[in-house]
């Protein structure tokens, strides 16, 4: 059984958060809340979501797994609009998600979730804490994007560093330890990421919303939010590019 209602823009957030990096997921449903967990086709990043039930406005549910296309439900909540709330029910007999926004509703066909595994998340050190407005981060990761298409991040004590570098041009951004949220690098690390990867993972936070990253040298980097009046968590991994000598 899964029975719930939820705001609209929730649903929309959760998908944004997903969809840049997997089209079909396995949704675990429990009676306390919703997750999931994806690594994208490159094993290159990784999306762990959950939504606690009090992020519904109702909500009653037993344990079951739900496989669904991303790209169906994104075209379904596009009729949405902002502050409508969305009715969900799993149809057992028919293996369909009932949807129904306001008179409108739509059924969408479920996927077989038996051949989907449920990647592990890896035990990582990360001893660089970084807490940061999403939006100060955001402006230079769409800087970079038209340089070139990777970006070092760097944190010391005093702190942190985000610079990419193309042919001819660069882009630096320096966060000193009084503009950020949280500073915690007893080390300084540093690491080399994708931007197109970074970018779709920070666009999904909005504003002075807190962003935080967990930061090592040539490993992982992880980056972590909440959303939902913080009902709901979204983590991700993104691997290192390691550097040429």
């Amino acid at each position: 059984m899964f029975q719930a209602k939820i705001k609209a823009d929730i649903l929309k957030k959760m998908i944004d958060i997903v969809s840049p990096l997997v089209n079909e997921v396995k949704i675990n449903v429990t009676p306390a809340g919703m997750s999931l967990r994806a690594v994208d086709p490159a094993h290159v990043a990784m999306v762990d979501l959950s939504i606690g039930a009090s992020a519904f406005e109702e909500y009653k549910a037993d344990e079951t797994e739900i496989g669904i296309d991303l790209d169906k439900l994104a075209s379904v909540m596009k009729l949405a609009s902002s502050g409508d709330t969305v009715e969900m029910e799993l149809d057992d007999v028919s293996n369909r998600l009932i949807i129904r926004i306001g008179n409108l509703t739509r059924k969408i066909g479920l996927i077989d979730t038996t051949g989907m595994t449920e990647p592990k998340v890896p035990n990582l050190n990360l001893p660089a804490k970084i807490t940061v407005k999403a939006s100060e981060l955001l402006q230079g990761v769409k800087a970079s994007e038209s340089i070139s298409d990777h970006i070092a991040l760097t944190a010391t004590e005093d702190a942190f560093e985000l610079f990419a570098e193309g042919d001819t041009d660069t882009v630096n951004l320096k966060l000193p330890k009084d503009l950020l949220i949280e500073l915690n690098a007893p080390e300084k690390c540093r690491s080399l990421f994708s931007v197109e990867y970074l970018s779709s993972m920070i666009k999904p936070v909005k504003g002075d919303q807190p962003l935080t990253i967990y930061l090592g040298n040539d490993n992982p980097i992880k980056l972590e939010f909440d959303f939902a009046d913080k009902n709901a968590r979204a983590i991700y991994l993104l691997a290192p590019r390691i550097e040429s000598e």
